[in-house]
Order: structure tokens, then sequence, then C-alpha cells
């Protein structure tokens, strides 16, 4: 009997759960949009692109500006005090993850240098930090010395 009234004192059989449903459609959609908001990085680096990246919860940020500095946790540091700082943060936290963010003008020794001094000092849990492409770009190519997907 869709549609009817309950009679008085009867029970209820059913829920409607559209409108919660709607709202949390819509919630969802609000998270996702802002979420996309906050992402963007506090340093503006250029970062490699890669197609399969994934996610990784970033606990020690290290980042490597195209001027030569680098940032951990947005904070200027030298190389003694990077792999310093990475031992005392290692020593807090046994599951300590490191995510190397590098502009594309550094050179890639320097990034190798940055590697060593965090698994020097036992950090080993690293990964790097690059931005999905577009998906307007052309698809790569062996001939290009790229690879496709």
């Amino acid at each position: 009997m869709a549609g009817g009234t309950q009679p008085r004192g009867g029970l209820i059989e059913g829920i409607n759960v559209t409108p919660l449903v709607d709202i949390m459609l819509v919630l969802l959609i609000i998270f996702m949009v802002t979420a996309r908001l906050v992402d963007s990085p506090a340093v503006p680096l250029d970062l490699p692109k890669a197609a399969q990246s994934e996610d990784v919860q970033t606990v020690y940020a290290v980042a490597l500006t195209s001027t030569g500095q680098v940032l951990v946790n947005g904070e200027e540091v030298s190389d003694v005090a990077l792999r310093d700082g990475a031992r005392q943060a290692l020593a807090k936290d046994a599951e300590l993850r490191a995510v190397i963010q590098a502009d594309g003008a550094v050179p890639h020794r320097r990034v190798i240098f940055v590697l060593d001094q965090l698994k020097e000092a036992g950090l080993t849990k690293v990964a790097f930090g690059t931005v999905r492409p577009e998906p307007t770009e052309a698809p790569l190519t062996a001939e290009d010395g790229r690879v496709t997907p």
C-alpha cells in the first residue's frame, strides 16, 4: 500500500532514507571539492608528472626548491640539520615516512644527496612527490624516449 496512511498507534514498518542519502551525497561533494583546494603545496614547485602515483601520508616533508633551498616541513634547514632532524623524528616515530618534493630544475645529484642523508639517518620509507598529468596531454611514445602507459 504505497502512499497510504498509517493507522494511529500502528507500527512503523519502514523508514524513508532518501533524504538522508541526498544530504550525505551533497556533503561528500563539498568535502571532495574543498579537499582539492587544501591540497595545494605551500612552496611553489614544478613537480614531475607520474601516471602511476599514490597519495602518501606526509609526515616528514622535504622540499627542494629551484633556488637550492632545502625545506623540511616548511622550514629551511642545512644538510646536517636535515640528517639530524630526520634521526630525531625517526626516534619519536618508528613508522615515519618521508616525501621528497623536488622542483624540476633541481639537479639529480642534489636529490640523490638528500635521499642519502635521509637513509643515513635510518629513514628508509621515502616517496617522491609528483603531480598527475592533465588528461589532455598526448600519450607518451617510445620514439620520444619515454614509455607509453
